[in-house]
């Protein structure tokens, strides 16, 4: 059921706004200027500053949103995550310490594979989908593409690599959705605090994805 409602709302909202910031309050003003472009999922990365209070604060903030948490390396993290209030939870590798943890508190886990073998046992340890990541240094969508013969029913997330050009091209191949980080604030506009010119961004961007 769990796995079911995760992949409903990825299909309905194929994007996930991946943030990691420096400072707590960098990172609020980050998820705000998303959640106001129309981005619907929400990642704090673990290693982002106060990244459990941030998570919680968001979820108070913005109910309309999804909140996660990604690079999670360790049981602790995990659920210290959970109490936090993480909504989903992504991983930068396979454990199935982390993915048992993860299903048995109800909450959709995605961890990070790269070769065929990986994601599948992710998939068979019980993985709500699957991060393909880095994303970029395979061949990109191309390398979605590839995956789809043998394991066209292993549900995709690409990320490390992906922008607000080539998401489209992941869809396309075959990914359930994308995560974005870097590409979504460039440096200029966030030195400049234009929330609402990353905002702007950002529904552009979601306008032009679900036109796939």
């Amino acid at each position: 059921m769990v796995k079911q409602s995760w992949l409903s709302t990825l299909q309905r909202t194929p994007a996930i706004a991946v943030i990691r910031a420096p400072e707590k309050k960098l990172g609020h003003q980050m998820a705000l200027a998303m959640a106001s472009g129309g981005m619907r999922l929400i990642e704090i990365t673990w290693n982002t500053d106060c990244s459990a209070e941030l998570i919680s604060q968001l979820r108070s903030e913005l109910p309309e949103c999804t909140i996660g948490t990604g690079t999670l390396l360790n049981l602790a993290q995990l659920r210290q995550a959970i109490a936090a209030g993480a909504q989903f939870l992504f991983t930068p590798h396979v454990d199935a310490s982390l993915i048992q943890a993860s299903v048995d508190a109800g909450i959709p886990v995605v961890p990070g594979a790269l070769s065929p073998t990986e994601i599948v046992t992710a998939w068979n340890a019980g993985a709500s989908c699957v991060k393909v990541f880095p994303i970029g240094a395979v061949g990109g969508a191309s390398y979605i593409k590839s995956l789809q013969g043998p394991l066209g029913e292993i549900p995709l997330i690409p990320t490390g690599g992906v922008t607000l050009e080539n998401a489209k091209q992941f869809l396309a191949a075959g990914a359930i959705a994308v995560g974005l980080a870097s590409d979504l604030f460039p440096k200029q506009l966030v030195a400049d605090k234009d929330w609402e010119a990353i905002a702007q961004r950002a529904e552009t961007f979601m306008q032009e994805l679900v036109t796939v």
